[in-house]
Parts: structure tokens; C-alpha cells; sequence
């Protein structure tokens, strides 16, 4: 006989791997559910929490883009926000829903989520929890492990696919009994607490919040603003100059069409990206280049300039002054 099959949010955060835990112990197959782009912070080594709580739980893993429709909520929640950028109740509504939908493909039965009741005044109080089942179409389906006793039974628990005397009844902020369940069941795999959304970070809060009022909002957009130092030219032009070598790639590969990239590398300095590359923005952004390179110093450098397009052009040479300290303190976006 088949088992049962469940989908998981899976953060890579102790909540959801206990979670999960609770469930394959009854016996349940899960796959766990995680995002990634968008306003998420980028992993450049290794495996990131969520691959490594799945390693650890002995469970696949299925990754989820942040597309267009996180971003559109972002602008504008129907919700509200926390105490910067961050839609919570929007957010997990969407993943919640789009998780589901995955599921459902793949026979799954149920979707879990490691929400505790109380953890979080504005997104995990009774009210909230019931909304977002609702409005992600999962009621009867969302089932929250961890405080499921304080909860109404969903489908899983009433038709005895899932053992509601199994479940817990985990209340509040305090998170001894995770840490103790966490002993039990010998999970040392698991990211810190209010970790994984850059949305909570007040400096990247100021950043998107100043794209979208330059009609920046595209995803593409919003995934660069993870990396490197951000400029707004008088044009209304971004210059985005990266702080170490792996910025650079990562501003290399990410450069949209009908941008400008500047290379300083050979300085040695950064990478620039200029968007869009409007001719007269050339020189101030290849100067905010020069001026993190380590001859910023120096009268002029000459730095390599490539337009970013359909068809790739062979980059040519500027020689310009580096921006002095005062001109890249004035354009900067804190």
C-alpha cells in the first residue's frame, strides 16, 4: 500500500523541521517546499538551510521562484506590513498557496507548515492563521503540527490519515520545548530565528522602497538590490557597484539588457552596472567605479565599458577621475 503523501514549507528554521519530523513519524512521505530570488538572501557556498535540514530529515526538496506576484504585494499589501518592508500575512498566503498547488500535482494529501500560535503577534495569532488558510485555499488542508491541539482539526486529523493525539499544542514566543524536541529527535541542522526574509532588514527596506518609487520593480530589479553599493543618478539612472569578487559575478551575470557594465577589475577594482545605460551617465558611473578601485587615487584610470543587449558588443575604454568622497556620499541610497 502507498503511503500517504504531505508538502512542506521548509525554511530550513527548527519550527518547520520539527514539523515535518512529526509527521514522518506517522508514517507520512513529505516534500518539503522552498523559495528562492527575489527579495531572499542569495547562499554563495555550500548548501543553504532548507538543503541541509532536507539532507537531514531524509526528505526531497523542490525549490519555488519568487516571481512578479510576491512583488506586486510587496508594493502594495492588502494586509499591511511589519516593521519595514515585510507583507507577512500576503507572503505566506502566496507561498502557502502556490506550495499547495505544487502539491496537489504530486498527490499530496495535506500541506504543513511549522507555525506556532503566538510566536509572531501580527502573522501567527488565531485570526491569522485562519486567513491565511482561507485565502490560499488550504482550510481543512493547512495543518500546523506544532500547535494543532489549539487549532480546529483539519481533514488529515478528522479522517485519521494523521494521529491528532501525535500533534502538539506549542504556544507563544518561548521556544524551550522546540529546543528540548530538538534534543529528542537529534536535529542539529536548523538556520536562526528571523533570518531568512531581507524584506525585515530596515537597510534593505529603504532600498526597495526607493526602486519601486523609480518604477523599479520588476523581479530582476529587486533581486539585484541583494548586491553591492547602490547610487541613484540626477538622471533617475542606478549605478550598482559591486564590494567583492563574488558581487562582481553576480553583477556580471545579472546585468539586464540595455544596461551598461563596467569593468574595473583589472585595477584591480569592481564591477559597475549602469541602468539604463544612457550615454550621459557614462562618465559619473564609470568615476563611482574607479573611485572603489585601488587607484582611486589617481588623476584618471581607464576602465573597460561594454553595452549590455541583444547582441553582445566588444568593450571599449573610458578614462576618467575617480568620484572623490563627498560626490559617492551624495548619491548613494542608505
Amino acid at each position: 500500500m502507498n503511503k500517504p503523501i504531505a508538502v512542506a514549507l521548509l525554511s530550513g528554521g527548527l519550527d518547520s523541521v520539527l514539523a515535518i519530523r512529526l509527521i514522518l513519524d506517522q508514517g507520512i512521505l513529505v516534500t518539503g517546499v522552498n523559495f528562492s530570488g527575489g527579495y531572499l538572501p542569495v547562499q554563495h557556498e555550500g548548501k543553504d538551510p532548507a538543503e541541509r535540514a532536507a539532507d537531514q530529515l531524509g526528505i526531497p526538496l523542490v525549490r519555488l521562484p519568487i516571481g512578479q506576484e510576491f512583488v506586486e504585494f510587496v508594493k502594495a499589501p492588502r494586509y499591511g506590513r511589519g516593521r519595514n518592508m515585510n507583507p507577512c500575512i500576503d507572503c505566506h498566503i502566496l507561498m502557502v498557496k502556490q506550495a499547495w498547488e505544487y502539491g496537489t500535482k504530486h498527490k499530496a494529501r495535506f500541506i504543513i507548515t511549522g507555525e506556532v500560535l503566538g510566536q509572531r503577534p501580527m502573522s501567527q495569532n488565531k485570526q491569522s492563521l485562519m486567513l491565511v488558510a482561507k485565502r490560499s485555499g488550504t482550510e481543512g488542508s493547512l495543518l500546523r503540527p506544532l500547535s494543532a491541539k489549539l487549532l480546529e482539526p483539519t481533514v488529515p486529523e478528522k479522517t485519521g490519515l494523521v494521529n491528532r493525539k501525535r500533534l502538539l499544542d506549542i504556544r507563544g514566543r518561548s521556544r524551550k520545548r522546540q529546543i528540548e524536541l530538538a534534543r529528542k529527535y537529534n536535529v542539529t541542522e536548523f538556520a536562526e530565528p528571523a533570518g531568512g526574509c531581507l524584506l525585515t532588514d530596515a537597510g534593505f527596506a529603504r532600498r526597495i522602497k526607493e526602486a519601486f518609487e523609480h518604477n523599479e520593480s520588476s523581479v530582476e530589479m529587486v533581486e539585484l538590490l541583494r548586491f553591492g553599493r547602490h547610487f541613484r543618478l540626477p538622471s533617475g539612472g542606478k549605478v550598482i557597484v559591486g564590494r567583492n569578487k563574488t558581487e562582481n559575478l553576480e553583477l556580471q551575470n545579472r546585468a539586464p539588457p540595455g544596461s551598461i557594465l563596467i569593468d574595473g577589475t583589472h585595477l584591480p577594482g569592481p564591477v559597475a552596472l549602469l541602468i539604463p545605460g544612457r550615454k550621459r551617465d557614462r562618465v559619473m558611473a564609470a568615476r563611482l567605479c574607479g573611485r572603489y578601485s585601488d587607484r582611486r587615487n589617481e588623476p584618471e584610470v581607464k576602465l573597460k565599458i561594454s553595452d549590455i543587449g541583444k547582441f553582445q558588443t566588444r568593450p571599449s575604454e573610458i578614462e576618467v577621475k575617480p568620484a572623490n568622497p563627498d560626490e559617492s556620499i551624495s548619491l548613494v541610497i542608505s
